[in-house]
């Protein structure tokens, strides 16, 4: 029954094919003596079904974002020390590693495992002794220690040290911190605010935002006064001299990695987490699309999440070449 379908349509679409031209038409006529390819109209449909071509399409939806990647390359922004993750596999991407003091996005769809690489990289940092500050605007403290400890790490152990600070914020909390830096500029105000609030005495080394699109959505017809508030973040963190990890949620294959698309501009690199659809089955991806300065592979590789947390596997080649 389908294969009668699937020639009718064939049929139909092949009555005339007519090329334009300037001075006069030219008819075609198929050849319908020819045999039909079933087999390939199937895998033309099958692939249509199964949304295409992925690299293809993760090509073409990049293309938004890529000319502000580019121009945010040309800053030339040089490092000289670089800090390790020790989540197995990923570090090998880089030449050197992630410079310290960078700000960089980690911009994915959901379940692409955004926030257990961050989770774990805090994790590791804590374990060398690094102070490590996570900001989520989402999930509670408990249930994020919780969720550590269920991948083996000793979140509580590491609290109680003072390695690592979980502090649940409310995203409303930060517009009222704008409107007082916005009449800070008018001359309002004549003291200093800063764009989030750490923990009093204690300046991390490490700090994770979850996420840039919980804080966005606090600004809805306020876009202005987000974008001045990203800015016044990123000069922050700049000063602070903390390697910073700011989450974004984005569409599955992204078309821009943040709510704006500004901040990919001031961030200094962007780490992108696919979790892309083959037929039935769901594969996790991580590719680092960009890191300013710094040597890095440009192809998309394969990553799983396990009982003990993320693996990437460098040499496993999702995509390769990716631009």
């Amino acid at each position: 029954m389908k294969k009668k379908s699937k020639q009718k349509i064939k049929r139909v679409e092949a009555k005339k094919v007519v090329h334009k031209s300037k001075k006069k038409k030219t008819v075609v006529k198929p050849n319908l003596s020819k045999k039909i390819d079933f087999a390939a109209i199937k895998k033309e449909i099958d692939a249509e079904l199964h949304g295409g071509n992925t690299k293809e399409q993760i090509l073409e939806q990049r293309k938004p974002a890529a000319k502000v990647l580019k121009m945010n390359e040309k800053s030339g922004k040089h490092a000289e020390e670089h800090i390790k993750t020790q989540v197995p596999g990923f570090d090998d991407l880089f030449e050197k590693g992630i410079p310290k003091g960078y700000s960089i996005l980690v911009a994915g769809g959901a379940g692409s495992g955004k926030t257990i690489l961050c989770l774990q990289t805090l994790v590791n940092k804590a374990k060398e002794g690094k102070k490590c500050f996570y900001m989520s605007f989402e999930e509670s403290e408990e249930r994020l220690q919780q969720h550590m400890e269920e991948f083996g790490w000793p979140a509580d152990k590491l609290v109680k040290d003072n390695k690592l600070r979980i502090v649940r914020m409310n995203p409303f909390d930060v517009t009222r911190n704008v409107d007082a830096m916005l009449a800070k500029e008018k001359g309002e105000l004549l003291i200093e605010i800063d764009p989030i609030v750490l923990p009093k005495n204690y300046k991390p080394d490490f700090i994770v935002v979850d996420s840039l699109t919980a804080i966005a959505s606090a600004f809805t017809g306020k876009e202005d006064s987000y974008r001045i508030y990203i800015e016044q973040l990123f000069r922050f963190f700049e000063r602070l001299g903390a390697t910073t990890f700011l989450i974004t949620e984005t569409k599955q294959i992204p078309e821009i990695y943040s709510a704006t698309g500004v901040e990919e501009f001031l961030a200094d690199g962007v780490i992108v987490l696919y979790n892309i659809k083959r037929g039935d089955v769901r594969e996790n991806a991580i590719e680092v699309l960009k890191m300013r300065g710094e040597k890095h592979q440009k192809k998309i590789v394969a990553m799983t999440i396990s009982d003990s947390g993320v693996n990437v596997y460098p040499e496993q080649e999702v995509f390769g070449e990716i631009k």
